[in-house]
Parts: structure tokens; sequence; C-alpha cells
């Protein structure tokens, strides 16, 4: 065998096992998850809520994500086909118009249960409900007010 010979196979067997991992890359499922993107001009600090092990209703804060980012904020299988989310602008503006009331807390928080929110001494705040239509991946855009 030539050497020219000996190197063309080596490169066929290099081209066939790169096209192997890219196929293998785009065989390769989605990861299922739930992001939040921030089309708006300010930062925004995001709280979400959904039903867990379909009963327990469990919200959860705060991300902050910058203008023109996006924030993963469910990583696993979605836990429920309705994803509820509540947004607010540095300033404490509103900047989804949400119509259910969940429970949420100034800092970091999981709260189990959205209800009789200020009487287990949280606060209550209008959480925009996001059919996914049991989708595995959603993206919710939240945009400026027009």
């Amino acid at each position: 065998m030539s050497n020219m010979t000996h190197h063309m196979g080596r490169a066929s067997t290099l081209t066939r096992a790169a096209s192997t991992a890219v196929l293998a890359t785009f065989a390769t499922p989605a990861a299922a998850e739930f992001s939040v993107c921030n089309r708006s001009f300010d930062v925004l600090n995001i709280a979400v809520g959904a039903f867990e092990n379909g009963e327990t209703l469990r919200t959860r804060g705060w991300w902050t994500i910058g203008p023109n980012q996006c924030a993963r904020v469910i990583r696993d299988a979605l836990p429920s086909r309705f994803i509820y989310v509540f947004a607010k602008d540095v300033f404490g503006n509103p900047a989804l118009d949400g119509d259910t009331t969940l429970c949420l807390a100034p800092k970091r928080f999981v709260i189990d249960g959205g209800t009789d929110c200020l009487i287990r001494g949280y606060l209550p705040g209008s959480y925009l409900e996001v059919d996914t239509g049991q989708q595995d991946r959603w993206t919710l855009f939240v945009a400026p007010p027009e």
C-alpha cells in the first residue's frame, strides 16, 4: 500500500467518523424546557408557576433577564400543559398582563399552593397563563407595551 493510499484511507475513516458524530448530534431529541425571552428595553424579573405531579401548584422566582436575553426557567420536562408567568421590570411595573393570582415573595422563593398568599406571608401576583399545548419545549417572548 502506498503512502498516499494510506492517508486517503485514514482521511476517509475520519470523514465517516465526523459524519457519524454530526448525525448523532442531530438525531438527539431536544431537551424539554420552558424559556422566557426579554424583548423589552428593561431588565425583567421573572417568576413561574406550574402544577407539579398533577396536583401541587408551585411557584418559583426569581430569574433576572436582561434586554434581548433569554433564560431557561424550567429545564426539565414541562410539569403541566399550563405554565404561569409573572414578570416585572426593575421599577416594579408589570411586564405581562396576567389575570391568574398566585403567590410570590420579594426574595428568591419556592412556594407550594397558590391561594391565601397574604395569610401565609406571601404577596399575590398577577401571572399570565401560558398554554403550551403539551409541547416539550416552549419559549415565551415578553415584548414592550405598544
